[in-house]
């Protein structure tokens, strides 16, 4: 398999839809006719300058980019070393870059006729994207969101709701993401004439991986003109968090050619490396089929997808994006995890020093941005993508810290 180094690997995937050795569709006979729809429709509007035109005026005065590149100084002075810098995507419309796909996706719909969306949903922010983008357009939504995720993002479903949308309970497996996803899909196959299936992250069959990327590579582009004009170059370090990995993947790809720029993805450690107690898949799985994709999986020993945990709800998933797994096998990314009980640490941190609640999945890549930038020269910039913002999480929390007794 060539290197990062060996090869530009912003140009993948390839005509099959393979990162590498991941990524494709593996999916029943009646789903590949629209996925080969929608591949069709996406590579029209990407060359389509009106479908380019209305997409970023919306994502200007709409969701509110270019979001901002922001000097955390009082982070900075407790690494004591490299500069830090948030992308401050919890200051888009919702909160959270999960927009970015939705209205993308959303477009997508009306492009080829259809006229209902359906989503998934685990910390509820790409749930509330869709039902954001189904409420501007007038698209009936449906939202799949696991009972157990209901519970722990309780105004994320209000926000649904007051928009129109229907939150759809899981009941069945965890009740979190993974499931989520899976009825998602058994839904999509009943429907699919008239339904569109918004995927959130840079999972599933091909061309999901490639046009949620493509959306989301609006945070990295806006990275880099920003660098360039507000630190008069790029940065050192590029940090974001990974679930299924929209938000690392839009930021990152821009930067693969740049060998000099250093990724860092941070994946949920949970409560230790026992399989059941993470969702650390790129440290701790194999390569596996998991919705229509072939990518990292958690897996027992029979090879039956795990089951995981997070106390982030957005990072709670067995599997990854198939791009993310080819930069690991190229290691042109690394990827490293953290604990529930230092993402909750840093929650609290970011929130004292900077005025700033970070989602739980954001506080994950606080974690490890402040490691990285205590080890590197006061000149270095460690720019980490500020995924979303934490008043979803508030509640939560309050409970998991009330039951450590804190």
């Amino acid at each position: 398999m060539p290197t990062a180094t060996e090869d530009r690997v912003s140009t993948l995937p390839d005509a099959r839809g393979r990162f590498g050795r991941y990524g494709g569709k593996f999916v029943p006979e009646t789903l590949m006719f629209a996925l080969e729809q929608l591949e069709q429709a996406y590579l029209d509007a990407k060359h389509d300058p009106a479908f380019q035109e209305q997409f970023h005026r919306i994502l200007n005065e709409y969701v509110g980019r270019p979001s901002r590149l922001y000097f955390a100084e009082r982070l900075t002075r407790e690494a004591g070393g490299a500069r830090i810098y948030l992308k401050r995507e919890d200051l888009n419309h919702t909160g959270a870059h999960k927009i970015n796909n939705a209205i993308g996706q959303a477009l997508l719909t009306k492009r080829m006729g259809k006229n209902r969306i359906i989503a998934e949903t685990g910390a509820g922010q790409h749930g509330v994207a869709s039902a954001t983008a189904g409420a501007l357009f007038g698209i009936p939504c449906r939202v799949y969101m696991g009972e157990e995720d209901i519970r722990r993002q309780e105004l994320n479903v209000f926000r649904m709701r007051a928009m129109g949308t229907e939150v759809f309970p899981v009941t069945s497996g965890s009740r979190t993401l993974r499931d989520a996803v899976n009825e998602a899909m058994r839904e999509w196959m009943s429907t699919v004439e008239g339904t569109h299936y918004i995927i959130g992250s840079a999972i599933g069959p091909h061309p999901f991986p490639m046009i949620v990327r493509d959306f989301q590579s609006v945070i990295g582009q806006e990275i880099k003109q920003q660098s360039l004009e507000q630190i008069g170059g790029l940065p050192d370090v590029v940090v974001a968090c990974v679930g299924g990995g929209s938000n690392a993947a839009g930021t990152f790809h821009p930067f693969v050619d740049d060998t000099t720029v250093e990724l860092v993805g941070v994946e949920a450690g949970g409560h230790g490396p026992k399989l059941g107690g993470h969702a650390a898949t790129l440290n701790y799985g194999h390569p596996g089929v998991l919705h229509g994709t072939f990518t990292y999986v958690l897996q027992d020993n029979d090879g039956q997808t795990a089951d995981v945990h997070s106390v982030s709800a957005g990072l709670d998933y067995p599997a990854v994006g198939p791009e993310h797994a080819y930069w690991k096998d190229t290691e042109r990314v690394r990827y490293c995890n953290v604990t529930d009980a230092e993402a909750l640490d840093a929650f609290y941190l970011c929130s004292r020093l900077e005025g700033i609640l970070p989602a739980l999945e954001t506080a994950h890549a606080v974690v490890e941005t402040m490691r990285i930038a205590a080890k590197r020269p006061k000149d270095d910039i460690v720019v980490l993508c500020f995924s979303g913002r934490g008043d979803k999480d508030c509640a939560e929390v309050a409970r998991v810290m009330a039951s450590r007794g804190t």
